[in-house]
Protein backbone atom coordinates (compact mmCIF):
# COMPACT_ATOMS: atom_id res chain seq x y z
CA UNK A 1 0.00 0.00 0.00
CA UNK A 2 1.40 3.37 -0.97
CA UNK A 3 2.30 5.58 1.61
CA UNK A 4 -0.34 8.86 1.98
CA UNK A 5 0.64 11.98 2.52
CA UNK A 6 -1.11 13.78 5.23
CA UNK A 7 -2.28 17.38 4.17
CA UNK A 8 -2.79 19.48 7.07
CA UNK A 9 -5.76 21.89 7.43
CA UNK A 10 -3.73 25.02 7.30
CA UNK A 11 -1.91 23.80 3.81
CA UNK A 12 -2.55 26.82 2.07
CA UNK A 13 -1.16 29.24 4.83
CA UNK A 14 1.48 26.62 5.66
CA UNK A 15 2.72 26.85 1.86
CA UNK A 16 2.59 30.22 2.27
CA UNK A 17 4.55 30.73 4.86
CA UNK A 18 7.26 27.57 3.92
CA UNK A 19 8.49 29.52 1.01
CA UNK A 20 6.90 27.30 -1.48
CA UNK A 21 8.17 23.64 -0.23
CA UNK A 22 5.17 22.09 -1.11
CA UNK A 23 6.54 18.24 -1.76
CA UNK A 24 8.13 18.34 2.34
CA UNK A 25 5.89 16.69 4.95
CA UNK A 26 4.29 19.28 7.06
CA UNK A 27 3.86 18.79 10.90
CA UNK A 28 1.19 20.77 12.78
CA UNK A 29 2.59 24.21 13.55
CA UNK A 30 3.46 24.60 17.53
CA UNK A 31 2.45 27.74 19.33
CA UNK A 32 5.05 29.91 20.50
CA UNK A 33 4.90 33.17 22.63
CA UNK A 34 5.15 36.33 21.42
CA UNK A 35 8.66 36.96 21.69
CA UNK A 36 10.02 33.92 19.69
CA UNK A 37 7.30 35.45 16.75
CA UNK A 38 8.20 36.23 13.52
CA UNK A 39 6.78 39.59 12.39
CA UNK A 40 7.56 39.24 8.13
CA UNK A 41 6.77 42.14 5.97
CA UNK A 42 4.14 40.33 4.35
CA UNK A 43 3.69 37.04 5.79
CA UNK A 44 2.42 35.99 9.25
CA UNK A 45 4.47 33.50 11.26
CA UNK A 46 3.14 29.49 10.25
CA UNK A 47 0.02 28.61 12.75
CA UNK A 48 -0.95 32.23 13.47
CA UNK A 49 -4.12 33.61 12.37
CA UNK A 50 -3.82 36.80 10.62
CA UNK A 51 -5.63 39.76 12.49
CA UNK A 52 -8.18 42.01 11.45
CA UNK A 53 -7.53 45.36 9.74
CA UNK A 54 -7.01 47.86 12.21
CA UNK A 55 -6.41 45.89 14.66
CA UNK A 56 -2.67 45.53 17.00
CA UNK A 57 -2.09 41.71 16.48
CA UNK A 58 -2.01 39.89 19.79
CA UNK A 59 -1.25 35.66 20.24
CA UNK A 60 -3.83 34.00 21.97
CA UNK A 61 -1.14 33.20 24.91
CA UNK A 62 0.26 35.91 25.07
CA UNK A 63 1.13 37.24 28.55
CA UNK A 64 -0.74 39.96 30.04
CA UNK A 65 2.07 42.28 31.53
CA UNK A 66 0.82 43.10 35.29
CA UNK A 67 1.02 46.80 34.88
CA UNK A 68 -1.41 46.30 32.53
CA UNK A 69 -3.65 44.23 34.73
CA UNK A 70 -3.82 46.43 37.24
CA UNK A 71 -4.13 49.35 35.65
CA UNK A 72 -6.85 47.85 34.19
CA UNK A 73 -8.44 47.01 36.85
CA UNK A 74 -7.91 50.29 38.82
CA UNK A 75 -10.30 51.67 36.05
CA UNK A 76 -12.90 49.33 36.35
CA UNK A 77 -12.83 50.13 39.92
CA UNK A 78 -12.49 53.66 39.94
CA UNK A 79 -15.80 53.44 36.99
CA UNK A 80 -17.76 51.38 39.39
CA UNK A 81 -17.21 53.99 42.32
CA UNK A 82 -18.17 56.72 39.72
CA UNK A 83 -21.11 54.91 39.08
CA UNK A 84 -22.41 54.60 41.68
CA UNK A 85 -21.95 58.12 43.39
CA UNK A 86 -23.69 58.99 39.80
CA UNK A 87 -27.00 56.83 40.95
CA UNK A 88 -26.50 58.35 44.19
CA UNK A 89 -26.84 61.73 42.92
CA UNK A 90 -23.08 62.60 44.08
CA UNK A 91 -20.23 64.35 41.42
CA UNK A 92 -17.92 61.46 40.51
CA UNK A 93 -14.51 60.98 42.15
CA UNK A 94 -16.41 62.47 45.03
CA UNK A 95 -17.17 60.15 48.50
CA UNK A 96 -21.22 60.71 48.41
CA UNK A 97 -21.16 64.51 48.64
CA UNK A 98 -18.88 64.68 51.48
CA UNK A 99 -17.48 67.68 50.37
CA UNK A 100 -20.39 69.58 49.87
CA UNK A 101 -21.29 68.85 53.10
CA UNK A 102 -18.00 70.07 54.68
CA UNK A 103 -18.23 73.48 52.60
CA UNK A 104 -22.07 73.69 53.92
CA UNK A 105 -20.84 72.83 57.97
CA UNK A 106 -18.15 75.87 57.16
CA UNK A 107 -20.45 78.37 55.87
CA UNK A 108 -23.25 77.65 58.00
CA UNK A 109 -19.98 77.96 60.77
CA UNK A 110 -19.08 81.53 59.44
CA UNK A 111 -22.18 82.53 59.54
CA UNK A 112 -23.40 81.64 63.17
CA UNK A 113 -19.96 83.32 63.63
CA UNK A 114 -20.81 86.93 61.49
CA UNK A 115 -24.24 86.43 63.65
CA UNK A 116 -22.36 86.48 66.79
CA UNK A 117 -20.26 89.41 66.27
CA UNK A 118 -22.64 91.61 64.73
CA UNK A 119 -24.40 90.74 68.08
CA UNK A 120 -21.97 91.42 70.47
CA UNK A 121 -20.73 94.47 68.29
CA UNK A 122 -24.00 95.99 68.55
CA UNK A 123 -23.70 96.21 64.12
CA UNK A 124 -27.52 95.78 63.88
CA UNK A 125 -30.83 97.71 62.95
CA UNK A 126 -33.98 97.31 65.45
CA UNK A 127 -37.21 99.97 64.36
CA UNK A 128 -39.22 102.18 66.44
CA UNK A 129 -41.22 99.42 67.94
CA UNK A 130 -38.20 97.08 68.45
CA UNK A 131 -38.30 94.54 66.14
CA UNK A 132 -35.42 92.96 65.41
CA UNK A 133 -35.57 90.71 62.06
CA UNK A 134 -31.91 89.78 62.09
CA UNK A 135 -32.77 87.58 65.06
CA UNK A 136 -36.38 86.82 64.18
CA UNK A 137 -35.61 85.37 61.13
CA UNK A 138 -32.05 83.72 61.64
CA UNK A 139 -32.81 82.79 65.85
CA UNK A 140 -36.25 83.04 67.06
CA UNK A 141 -38.11 81.70 63.83
CA UNK A 142 -36.03 78.47 63.88
CA UNK A 143 -37.00 78.04 67.88
CA UNK A 144 -40.35 78.01 66.74
CA UNK A 145 -39.86 76.31 63.65
CA UNK A 146 -40.13 72.83 64.88
CA UNK A 147 -43.20 73.06 67.05
CA UNK A 148 -44.78 74.40 63.86
CA UNK A 149 -43.89 71.88 61.68
CA UNK A 150 -43.42 68.83 63.47
CA UNK A 151 -45.64 69.13 66.79
CA UNK A 152 -48.50 70.86 65.30
CA UNK A 153 -48.36 69.73 61.88
CA UNK A 154 -49.88 73.10 60.36
CA UNK A 155 -51.46 73.08 57.22
CA UNK A 156 -52.04 76.77 55.99
CA UNK A 157 -54.39 77.51 53.09
CA UNK A 158 -55.06 80.39 51.28
CA UNK A 159 -51.63 82.00 51.68
CA UNK A 160 -51.81 84.25 48.31
CA UNK A 161 -55.06 85.85 49.82
CA UNK A 162 -52.18 88.31 51.43
CA UNK A 163 -50.74 90.45 49.27
CA UNK A 164 -47.03 90.98 48.12
CA UNK A 165 -46.96 94.41 49.25
CA UNK A 166 -48.31 97.48 51.05
CA UNK A 167 -50.45 97.41 54.09
CA UNK A 168 -53.05 94.83 55.47
CA UNK A 169 -55.01 93.80 58.59
CA UNK A 170 -54.93 90.28 59.03
CA UNK A 171 -58.19 89.65 61.50
CA UNK A 172 -58.18 86.13 63.39
CA UNK A 173 -59.50 84.16 65.83
CA UNK A 174 -58.13 83.76 69.28
CA UNK A 175 -57.77 80.40 71.31
CA UNK A 176 -55.74 77.90 73.37
CA UNK A 177 -55.14 79.23 76.61
CA UNK A 178 -52.11 80.08 75.73
CA UNK A 179 -51.47 82.57 72.47
CA UNK A 180 -49.82 79.85 70.94
CA UNK A 181 -52.05 80.49 67.52
CA UNK A 182 -50.75 84.02 67.18
CA UNK A 183 -47.19 82.53 67.07
CA UNK A 184 -47.97 80.10 64.19
CA UNK A 185 -49.55 82.27 62.42
CA UNK A 186 -46.32 83.92 62.10
CA UNK A 187 -44.56 81.39 61.42
CA UNK A 188 -47.34 79.99 58.38
CA UNK A 189 -47.18 83.74 57.08
CA UNK A 190 -43.40 83.65 57.37
CA UNK A 191 -42.33 80.62 56.02
CA UNK A 192 -44.93 80.68 52.65
CA UNK A 193 -45.82 83.94 51.65
CA UNK A 194 -43.67 83.72 48.40
CA UNK A 195 -42.71 87.52 49.59
CA UNK A 196 -41.51 86.42 52.32
CA UNK A 197 -43.46 88.95 54.29
CA UNK A 198 -43.65 89.50 58.32
CA UNK A 199 -46.72 89.35 60.48
CA UNK A 200 -46.25 92.00 63.03
CA UNK A 201 -49.10 91.10 66.15
CA UNK A 202 -50.78 93.86 68.08
CA UNK A 203 -50.45 91.95 71.68
CA UNK A 204 -51.81 92.83 75.44
CA UNK A 205 -50.37 95.03 77.80
CA UNK A 206 -49.82 91.65 79.88
CA UNK A 207 -47.45 90.57 77.41
CA UNK A 208 -45.37 93.67 77.84
CA UNK A 209 -45.54 93.37 81.36
CA UNK A 210 -43.93 89.70 81.88
CA UNK A 211 -39.71 90.16 82.00
CA UNK A 212 -38.37 87.85 79.96
CA UNK A 213 -41.47 87.90 77.44
CA UNK A 214 -41.72 91.51 76.52
CA UNK A 215 -37.99 90.99 75.40
CA UNK A 216 -39.04 88.51 72.76
CA UNK A 217 -42.18 90.08 72.14
CA UNK A 218 -40.59 93.30 71.05
CA UNK A 219 -37.68 91.09 69.32
CA UNK A 220 -40.39 89.45 67.41
CA UNK A 221 -42.17 92.14 66.38
CA UNK A 222 -45.10 92.36 68.38
CA UNK A 223 -46.18 95.81 69.73
CA UNK A 224 -48.73 97.32 72.11
CA UNK A 225 -52.66 96.63 70.66
CA UNK A 226 -53.37 100.10 70.02
CA UNK A 227 -54.86 102.05 67.30
CA UNK A 228 -51.92 104.85 67.36
CA UNK A 229 -49.19 101.62 66.82
CA UNK A 230 -51.43 99.50 64.32
CA UNK A 231 -52.03 102.95 62.08
CA UNK A 232 -48.44 103.25 62.11
CA UNK A 233 -47.64 99.62 60.85
CA UNK A 234 -50.07 100.09 58.29
CA UNK A 235 -48.76 103.42 56.89
CA UNK A 236 -45.83 101.95 56.61
CA UNK A 237 -46.51 99.25 54.47
CA UNK A 238 -46.34 96.69 57.33
CA UNK A 239 -48.75 93.03 57.47
CA UNK A 240 -50.38 93.92 61.12
CA UNK A 241 -52.07 90.79 62.43
CA UNK A 242 -54.90 91.70 65.44
CA UNK A 243 -57.06 88.99 67.31
CA UNK A 244 -60.32 90.93 68.20
CA UNK A 245 -61.67 88.41 70.99
CA UNK A 246 -58.83 88.80 73.76
CA UNK A 247 -58.97 86.86 76.33
CA UNK A 248 -62.42 86.95 76.21
CA UNK A 249 -61.44 83.84 73.28
CA UNK A 250 -58.17 83.00 74.66
CA UNK A 251 -59.52 81.61 78.09
CA UNK A 252 -62.92 80.74 77.56
CA UNK A 253 -63.77 76.85 78.73
CA UNK A 254 -63.41 73.76 76.21
CA UNK A 255 -67.38 73.81 76.04
CA UNK A 256 -67.13 76.60 74.15
CA UNK A 257 -64.96 75.82 71.95
CA UNK A 258 -64.76 77.05 68.25
CA UNK A 259 -67.96 79.43 68.89
CA UNK A 260 -66.37 83.32 68.46
CA UNK A 261 -66.80 85.83 71.03
CA UNK A 262 -67.15 89.13 70.55
CA UNK A 263 -65.48 91.28 68.73
CA UNK A 264 -65.03 94.18 70.60
CA UNK A 265 -66.35 97.89 69.16
CA UNK A 266 -64.66 97.09 65.77
CA UNK A 267 -61.26 99.47 66.89
CA UNK A 268 -59.80 97.41 64.28
CA UNK A 269 -62.13 98.05 61.53
CA UNK A 270 -61.65 101.69 62.56
CA UNK A 271 -58.07 101.74 61.66
CA UNK A 272 -58.03 100.07 58.48
CA UNK A 273 -60.66 102.46 57.24
CA UNK A 274 -58.75 105.26 58.00
CA UNK A 275 -55.26 103.62 56.55
CA UNK A 276 -57.32 102.16 52.85
CA UNK A 277 -55.80 98.99 53.64
CA UNK A 278 -58.10 95.38 53.07
CA UNK A 279 -58.79 93.26 56.17
CA UNK A 280 -58.23 89.61 55.60
CA UNK A 281 -60.35 87.46 57.93
CA UNK A 282 -57.87 84.46 59.34
CA UNK A 283 -59.49 80.92 60.26
CA UNK A 284 -57.30 78.89 63.18
CA UNK A 285 -57.92 75.14 63.76
CA UNK A 286 -56.52 73.22 66.45
CA UNK A 287 -55.43 75.87 68.76
CA UNK A 288 -58.94 74.90 70.77
CA UNK A 289 -57.51 71.62 71.95
CA UNK A 290 -53.93 72.18 73.02
CA UNK A 291 -55.11 72.89 76.51
CA UNK A 292 -58.59 71.75 77.02
CA UNK A 293 -59.17 74.32 79.75
CA UNK A 294 -61.88 72.26 81.93
CA UNK A 295 -62.14 75.08 84.78
CA UNK A 296 -60.96 78.67 85.95
CA UNK A 297 -59.39 79.49 89.16
CA UNK A 298 -61.08 83.01 89.80
CA UNK A 299 -59.26 83.44 92.96
CA UNK A 300 -55.63 82.65 91.99
CA UNK A 301 -55.66 84.61 88.83
CA UNK A 302 -56.71 87.22 91.05
CA UNK A 303 -53.65 87.14 93.69
CA UNK A 304 -51.52 86.38 90.49
CA UNK A 305 -52.95 89.53 88.07
CA UNK A 306 -54.19 87.44 85.65
CA UNK A 307 -57.55 87.50 83.96
CA UNK A 308 -57.25 83.71 84.49
CA UNK A 309 -55.91 80.62 85.78
CA UNK A 310 -56.85 77.60 83.43
CA UNK A 311 -57.53 73.87 85.31
CA UNK A 312 -56.63 71.76 82.46
CA UNK A 313 -57.50 67.97 82.98
CA UNK A 314 -53.14 68.02 82.90
CA UNK A 315 -52.33 71.02 84.56
CA UNK A 316 -51.77 71.91 87.49
CA UNK A 317 -52.12 68.14 88.52
CA UNK A 318 -49.12 67.37 86.60
CA UNK A 319 -46.98 70.09 87.54
CA UNK A 320 -44.61 71.40 84.81
CA UNK A 321 -45.76 68.43 82.71
CA UNK A 322 -49.47 70.01 82.57
CA UNK A 323 -48.21 72.57 80.72
CA UNK A 324 -46.97 70.85 77.47
CA UNK A 325 -49.60 71.53 75.02
CA UNK A 326 -51.48 68.55 73.22
CA UNK A 327 -50.03 67.51 69.45
CA UNK A 328 -52.93 68.67 68.01
CA UNK A 329 -53.01 68.85 64.13
CA UNK A 330 -53.85 72.70 63.01
CA UNK A 331 -55.00 74.29 60.02
CA UNK A 332 -54.56 78.09 59.16
CA UNK A 333 -57.13 79.76 56.16
CA UNK A 334 -56.64 83.05 55.18
CA UNK A 335 -59.75 84.43 53.44
CA UNK A 336 -60.39 86.71 50.67
CA UNK A 337 -59.67 90.16 51.73
CA UNK A 338 -62.09 92.85 52.23
CA UNK A 339 -60.87 95.78 50.65
CA UNK A 340 -61.78 99.66 52.13
CA UNK A 341 -60.06 101.41 49.59
CA UNK A 342 -63.21 101.82 48.13
CA UNK A 343 -65.03 104.08 51.20
CA UNK A 344 -64.51 107.49 51.54
CA UNK A 345 -62.11 109.16 54.71
CA UNK A 346 -64.98 109.91 56.90
CA UNK A 347 -66.30 105.80 56.76
CA UNK A 348 -64.41 105.59 60.05
CA UNK A 349 -66.42 107.79 62.09
CA UNK A 350 -69.36 105.88 61.13
CA UNK A 351 -70.25 103.83 63.53
CA UNK A 352 -72.87 101.79 61.98
CA UNK A 353 -70.52 100.74 58.98
CA UNK A 354 -68.20 99.79 61.48
CA UNK A 355 -70.75 97.41 62.82
CA UNK A 356 -71.39 95.63 59.47
CA UNK A 357 -68.27 95.52 58.73
CA UNK A 358 -67.49 94.23 61.50
CA UNK A 359 -69.94 91.32 61.61
CA UNK A 360 -68.55 90.82 57.91
CA UNK A 361 -65.58 89.62 59.20
CA UNK A 362 -66.80 87.90 61.90
CA UNK A 363 -69.50 85.50 60.35
CA UNK A 364 -66.62 85.05 57.55
CA UNK A 365 -64.18 83.60 60.47
CA UNK A 366 -66.97 82.03 62.21
CA UNK A 367 -68.50 80.47 58.65
CA UNK A 368 -64.72 79.28 57.73
CA UNK A 369 -63.85 77.67 61.01
CA UNK A 370 -66.96 75.39 60.77
CA UNK A 371 -66.43 74.37 57.21
CA UNK A 372 -62.89 73.45 58.49
CA UNK A 373 -64.39 71.53 61.15
CA UNK A 374 -66.47 69.00 59.39
CA UNK A 375 -63.44 68.64 56.84
CA UNK A 376 -61.56 67.54 59.99
CA UNK A 377 -60.53 63.85 60.23
CA UNK A 378 -59.39 63.83 63.45
CA UNK A 379 -58.27 66.27 66.20
CA UNK A 380 -54.70 65.09 66.21
CA UNK A 381 -54.22 63.51 62.46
Amino acid sequence: MADAKVIPFDDDRSRGGAGGAGGAAQRPARRRGAGSRRHGAGTAAMGDVQPLPGRTPVGDDAPVPRESRESRESRESRAERDGGAAASGAAPGTESGSGDEAGGLEQRVASGLAFLRRRLTGDYAVDDFGYDEELTDQVLMSLLRPMYEKYFRVEVKGIENIPSEGGALIVANHSGTLPLDGLMMQVAVHDNHPADRHLRLLAADLVFMLPVVNELARKLGHTLACAEDAARLLEQGELVGVMPEGFKGLGKPFADRYKLQRFGRGGFVSTALRARTPIIPCSIVGAEEIYPMIGNARTVARLLGFPYFPLTPTFPWLGPLGAIPLPTKWTIQFGEPIHTESYPPEAAEDPMLMFNLTDQVREQIQHTLYKLLVQRRSVFF
